[in-house]
Formats: C-alpha cells, sequence, structure tokens
C-alpha cells in the first residue's frame, strides 16, 4: 500500500537564484560599454526588465522583462542580449577552421561530418591534387577520389561558404590542410574553443594541437614548420598518405598527457587554448603526475583550478 506524507513546499525561487538575479540586477548596462560576456544565466531566469534593451538568440518577453530560454552565456553587443547556449551543436562561419571525418564518397563530393546540425560537403574541385598541380579536375580525378579520402579519414578544412540548404562548403586548397596521421582526436565542446590567432598551435612540449572552432581537437606529433608549408623538398603526396610516422615513446606520452588534459578542461567547461594547454602540462611535470593520474577526480579538479587562478 502506498502512504503519502506531507511535503514541505518550497520556495519557487532558491537562495542561488536570488543571488543571480541581484548580480544581474547589479550589472553596469551602462550605454557606454560596448559589450561582452555578462555572466551564467538558466532557463527561465530575468536578464533585465528595462524596455531598452533589445532580444535576441535565447531569450524571450516575459511580461516586461526579458528572460533566458536556454542556459548558456549571456552576451551583450550594444543594445542587443542574446544567450549562447553551454551544450549545443556547432554553428559555422566562413573561414572557421574545422577537424572532420569523411563519412561517405559520392560523385565530385566528399559528405562530412564537422559536428554541425548536418553534414558538411567537401567538393573534389576544392582540393589540392597530389603534387600540388593546379588544374582542372578530370574523369579520371573522380574514379581515383579514395586514394585522396575515403570513409574514415580525418581531415583539417576551411569552410568556404554555404549551400542553399544551409550546408556547410569546406576547402583544403593549402598544404596546411588535408589529411591528419600520427595524432589523436579529442571531442570537446564547442563552446570552449577559443577564437585564436592561429589554431596550428606548436606547444612547449613537443606536441602539436589543431584547434577546430567545431569542437574536435586533433593532438599530433610536431611537424616542422618547412613541412607543413610546402617548402623545398616537402613531398606533397603525403598529405593523402596513410600510414603514421615513427613516434618515439615521450612523444606518445605527451599526446596522452594533452589528451587527458584536454578531456579534464573540456568536462569542467575550461576555456581551451594553447597557453592554456602549455600552463597544464607544466602543472602535471612540476607535481609529478603520471598521465593516467590526471583523469583522477581530486587531480583534475586541482588542475581546473590552478587554470582558473592563472587565467582568471
Amino acid at each position: 500500500m502506498f502512504t503519502f506524507t506531507n511535503m514541505v513546499s518550497m520556495p519557487i525561487e532558491s537562495v542561488a537564484n536570488v543571488g543571480r538575479r541581484e548580480r544581474l540586477d547589479e550589472m553596469d548596462w551602462d550605454e557606454g560599454d560596448g559589450g561582452g560576456q555578462l555572466g551564467v544565466v538558466v532557463p527561465g531566469e530575468t536578464i533585465t526588465s528595462s524596455i531598452d534593451f533589445m532580444r535576441g538568440h535565447g531569450t524571450f518577453a516575459d511580461g516586461e522583462d526579458v528572460a533566458a530560454t536556454v542556459a548558456g552565456t549571456l552576451q551583450r553587443v550594444n543594445k542587443l542580449l542574446s544567450v549562447k547556449p553551454i551544450r549545443s551543436r556547432y554553428n559555422p562561419e566562413i573561414g572557421d577552421l574545422v577537424v572532420a571525418r569523411i563519412v561517405d564518397v559520392q560523385p565530385k563530393r566528399w559528405k562530412v561530418d564537422a559536428n554541425g546540425r548536418q553534414d558538411a560537403v567537401l567538393m573534389l574541385s576544392s582540393v589540392n591534387l597530389p603534387g600540388g598541380i593546379q588544374r582542372r579536375k578530370l574523369e579520371s580525378d573522380e574514379l581515383q577520389m579514395r586514394l585522396f579520402f575515403e570513409e574514415g579519414d580525418l581531415l583539417v578544412a576551411e569552410v568556404q561558404a554555404f549551400f542553399a540548404d544551409g550546408a556547410m562548403s569546406l576547402h583544403t586548397r593549402s598544404l596546411r590542410y588535408g589529411k591528419l596521421r600520427n595524432g589523436q582526436l579529442v571531442t570537446v565542446p564547442p563552446i570552449t574553443i577559443r577564437r585564436l590567432k592561429s589554431h596550428f598551435c606548436a606547444l612547449d612540449c613537443g606536441v602539436d594541437v589543431i584547434l577546430g572552432v567545431n569542437g574536435y581537437v586533433w593532438v599530433c606529433k610536431h611537424v616542422q614548420e618547412n613541412h607543413q608549408v610546402g617548402e623545398e623538398g616537402f613531398n606533397a603526396e603525403s598529405v593523402y598518405s596513410n600510414k603514421n610516422d615513427h613516434i618515439d615513446a615521450s612523444t606518445r606520452l605527451a599526446i596522452v598527457r594533452i589528451s587527458n588534459i584536454l578531456k579534464v578542461m573540456s568536462q569542467y567547461y575550461v576555456p581551451i587554448t594553447d597557453a592554456a594547454l602549455n600552463y597544464a602540462y607544466r602543472w602535471i611535470m612540476d607535481n609529478g603526475l603520471e598521465a593516467k593520474d590526471v583523469l583522477k577526480h581530486d587531480v583534475a579538479e586541482a588542475l581546473v583550478k590552478a587554470i582558473n587562478t592563472r587565467y582568471r
């Protein structure tokens, strides 16, 4: 038999919500402030009661108030208020550097998983041929498409344009772009990737990291600069090779450490930059920790606290 007991009624608005509301009310909404990130809000939370602001993405009108529809970061651009969701699919922009995976080979194009709302497209005309030859793509090139990319291959590319249905059009017409080898893929929330001057990062520990804006991060063996930009002596056919180079034990260990650091930073939603990765790696080495220790709960919390204290 089921028995029912009287439940103590809880207030609709918790102490934490009251604190957040007071914090939002005390924010500087001065017109002189051009914009920026103003904190974190939860669904239904009132952002402002002023009628001077316009509602952007992630907000709705709650009477005379402006409230949030999603949990995320409150952002302001002049008079426009918007909320960027903490968890969402990658929203592409032209010029973004993305790490992606080939999912299908079709006539004159490849279907690519770029962590977006739909698959991206890489046209045959948007890739470099072996040898760096610039010419029209012939029927013989179409028959050899699987020699360039096949299902499961990872690549780094740039968002070139959008099709009418909103799908991304990618290109790899640069010797810095193309097939990825000698490394490991780590998936993080796209919101944690900070836009940098260059997303090709050479870390102090001898490891290269490609920070895809779409949330796919590639950690690999260091590549010499002249091999990346295609200077004299570079064999362009190696761009489409499926064979990994020899990787020594110390480099493999450094790749694992950086990969575990990325997993911890993504779990706690810590902004990911090359400077933060270098600092986290030095912190691990200074404390004499093994690669597997990074994923332990107490170590992860201490690492996140150290990063936040350093880059607050």
